[in-house]
């Protein structure tokens, strides 16, 4: 069981792509493949270190809760934004590829969080102008109870 004061942090690396639209109007991702074709306009990053079964059990575990909130900062070449999601008790995260955070509660093993207060088309265009220059990013994760 997870302390009141309890707080799980994990990092991924990965990098922008010249595909990367970002124009995906409910869910935005990152994913292990290397290659973006123009249609995945929810993709902002490829290359990822880490994808969802990659993360640790005691993360995996942490989202996995009703009333968990996830903190996502994304941080590429001096461009910060900063997502604000929730957990649930359907998230399985073991897909061996790709993480998606979704606006809606849609659930598959790709899925990190739901209720996100962004998509792809909503994060600044000048950090997507930065992962369009396949510039390096950093994706902070961070699940905390409320």
């Amino acid at each position: 069981m997870l302390a009141k004061a309890m707080e799980i942090t994990e990092t991924i690396h990965c990098r922008g792509h010249k595909n990367v639209r970002a124009l995906h109007k409910s869910t935005f991702e990152i994913t292990k493949e290397t290659d973006l074709s123009p249609n995945g306009d929810c993709i902002i990053a490829v290359g990822a270190d880490l994808g969802a079964a990659d993360l640790s059990p005691a993360f995996r575990d942490a989202v996995s809760r009703n009333g968990i909130i996830l903190t996502t900062t994304l941080s590429c070449g001096g461009v910060t934004a900063t997502v604000r999601s929730e957990g649930c008790s359907g998230i399985t995260l073991t897909h061996e590829t790709d993480l998606v955070w979704r606006r809606s509660t849609f659930l598959c093993p790709r899925t990190i969080a739901v209720y996100s207060d962004h998509t792809a088309r909503q994060l600044p265009r000048e950090l997507i102008e930065k992962l369009q220059n396949e510039e390096e990013m950093t994706v902070t994760l961070r699940a905390e109870l409320p």
